[in-house]
């Protein structure tokens, strides 16, 4: 029997459909793509230039020798510290905000939204949808320069970022408790504080420990407006093209988010059992 005589059913679809939308959505982006490439002013062959290698093998060669004089290394220790002490502090008051924006911002057992709901949720969306960088600048004015700014730049954005993940925590947390307590009439503050929160404070704790994480990197970016920590020395010694010293800056960093991420990884586990 030839394929014409097949039931519909029973012959091979073909690899692909011309009238699926999907296909016509790759090809779209495959068009974008290409006119991204041809709009761009890529100069490759400068790039890959002998010229270019030399300078770039110089310039590698000064990254890889950091400086390790005591006197720049005190001044490292410090801003090392600042910087941890900018993103712990700000990531608390951003875990803190979002908490309290998450309770309104989320939906009831039943669905239900809450009246503030729609307002918290914009303000949210508002906080996280500003990067740090922005807010720090936006900051300047009123803070002036220092790790305050820093700080407080990392807390608004990342309060958005907390609440949304906060709420969405809350909403689909399982609701077994929080009904028995609901049906023996007790409030819903007791509920959530004795039926709820328990059962979402893992989840809580580990986004608020991830945000602590990107809050390290993030802080040095914000030394480009004055930040404070290694992040302004680090845009202080790059403006000089002093490359000794922006190595010792980015080993410091390393070692920041390194020691961060293994104090993450010690509580997941401790959380865990």
């Amino acid at each position: 029997m030839t394929r014409a005589h097949l039931p519909v059913h029973a012959r091979p679809r073909p690899p692909i459909r011309w009238n699926s939308s999907i296909y016509w959505v790759l090809i779209g982006i495959a068009v974008l793509i290409a006119l991204s490439f041809w709009t761009l002013d890529l100069q490759l062959a400068r790039m890959l230039s002998i010229d270019s290698a030399v300078r770039m093998g110089k310039f590698l060669g000064e990254l890889l020798s950091p400086n390790l004089d005591p006197k720049f290394l005190s001044k490292l220790g410090i801003a090392s510290l600042e910087t941890l002490a900018m993103s712990a502090l700000g990531s608390l008051i951003a875990a803190g905000l979002g908490l309290l924006l998450a309770l309104p911002a989320s939906k009831t057992t039943n669905g239900v939204k809450s009246a503030w709901y729609s307002i918290t949720r914009l303000l949210l969306n508002a906080f996280r949808s500003i990067p740090e960088l922005v807010w720090a600048a936006l900051l300047l004015i009123s803070a002036g320069l220092g790790p305050f700014v820093g700080t407080l730049a990392l807390a608004l954005h990342t309060t958005g970022v907390l609440g949304r993940l906060f709420a969405e925590a809350i909403e689909n947390a399982p609701q077994g408790a929080a009904q028995a307590l609901r049906i023996q009439g007790v409030n819903e503050g007791r509920i959530f504080l004795f039926a709820t929160l328990p059962t979402v404070l893992p989840q809580l704790v580990s986004y608020s420990l991830y945000r602590w994480e990107n809050n390290i990197r993030a802080a040095a970016v914000l030394g480009v407006v004055g930040g404070g920590g290694l992040g302004q020395m680090l845009a202080f010694h790059m403006g000089l093209f002093q490359m000794r010293e922006t190595s010792s800056i980015l080993i410091a960093m390393i070692i920041l988010v390194v020691l961060v991420d293994a104090l993450s990884y010690v509580a997941r586990r401790l959380m865990s059992r």
